[in-house]
């Protein structure tokens, strides 16, 4: 089958998808919501969690960090999946540059905070106006240079760090010219990629949100360490270790969905398909409209030989989410393994419609000819 819209367990830490949370309190994230969750047209163009993550470069962890942070805003959610605009691609490529000069999600979590009153979230809008120096962000407002509380960079400083910034954006901006226009392809056969939900991170000043059965007080605040430090071990690629932590979220707070789905993930690109396809079940057990779990599970089902449940679990996520973009490339892999190759090509059209931008968008092409 193709490769899952998701991560691959087996290739380099940032590969995409999988999308992010539903719930989880008191989430200000404003989202234009499930009116019509089949209306197609409302999320052709949008990029979800996987795509940004293929376009960023960066692990799908950091991406889902950064939606758990408020500092990625969905655009669109539809059940458990949420859509993003390219207003939030750019905040992201933003938040990319500051992890691939060698931040760590946390730092720069800490670092933003301290950048704007509106905390890490504010700060992340003005990404692009941030500059590095070594561990040290600084922020560009009204033509001086701001350091962490406000402070004021001396001029000499803010001199040499604002050359050094230019040059930095242009040599971005210059390979990002250069590599644009070839999207990277993947190996379907052996591609896999995950999108996690996970709760939404409390933010800087208030209490943690939780609900009347969860954790509360300083086990609250363990969750999101707990939540955070699995990020950073999946990011790294050591999922054994990020399941444990997340393991240990749900001695603290109890099972939920979107945990239980986390681990499943974690456990699905471990290798440990028995154990994710458990995982899963028990996912959609607390949480039936958890349209994620239910293309997972319809994944780790066709990895098990176990096709025709696969396609019931695939067609229920597009009867409910027509627009569902990764459903319909694992549709396509499902079928196409089945010899229904007209089927196939149809569910390949689909995604190519809904995500003609999608890093992916050219594999499908390729596959698509292949197929005839």
């Amino acid at each position: 089958m193709p490769g899952r819209v998701t991560e691959d367990r087996h290739a380099s830490p940032h590969r995409p998808p999988r999308a992010a949370p539903a719930g989880g309190g008191d989430d200000p994230r404003p989202v234009r919501g499930g009116d019509d969750p089949g209306d197609a047209a409302a999320v052709c163009r949008l990029y979800t969690p996987p795509m940004i993550a293929a376009v960023l470069g960066v692990p799908p962890a950091a991406v889902r960090h950064w939606i758990r942070g408020c500092l990625l805003v969905a655009t669109r959610r539809a059940a458990s999946i949420e859509w993003f605009d390219f207003g939030q691609l750019v905040v992201g490529r933003g938040l990319a540059r500051l992890l691939h000069a060698g931040l760590s999600l946390r730092e720069i979590d800490s670092k933003l905070a301290g950048l704007a009153p509106g905390g890490a979230p504010e700060a992340a809008r003005s990404a692009d106006a941030i500059v590095t120096d070594g561990r040290r962000l600084s922020i560009r407002r009204a033509g001086r240079l701001v350091g962490a509380g406000g402070q004021l960079q001396l001029g000499f400083y803010a001199e040499g760090l604002a050359a050094n910034h230019g040059h930095d954006r242009a040599a971005t901006h210059a390979a990002d010219r250069s590599t644009a226009p070839e999207p990277p392809v993947l190996d379907l056969a052996t591609a896999r990629f995950v999108e996690v939900a996970i709760p939404p991170r409390p933010r800087p000043g208030r209490a943690p949100a939780v609900s009347a059965d969860g954790p509360r007080g300083r086990d609250a605040c363990d969750v999101a360490e707990l939540l955070d430090l699995a990020d950073e071990l999946e990011a790294a690629g050591e999922f054994a270790e990020a399941a444990e932590a997340v393991r240990a979220v749900l001695q603290l707070g109890g099972p939920t969905a979107p945990v239980l789905f986390m681990l499943a993930e974690l456990l699905y690109r471990a290798g440990d398909l028995t154990a994710a396809r458990e995982r899963y079940y028990a996912t959609i057990e607390i949480d039936p409209d958890h349209l994620q779990a239910r293309a997972s599970l319809g994944c780790v089902l066709a990895d098990l030989g176990e096709q025709e449940l696969a396609l019931a679990a695939l067609e229920g996520v597009l009867v409910q989410e027509p627009g569902y973009a990764d459903a319909h490339w694992h549709m396509a892999g499902v079928l196409a393994s089945r010899g229904e190759l007209a089927e196939a090509r149809d569910h390949l059209r689909a995604f190519l419609a809904l995500a003609p931008d999608s890093p992916w968008a050219r594999a499908a092409r390729d596959r698509l000819e292949d197929l005839g």
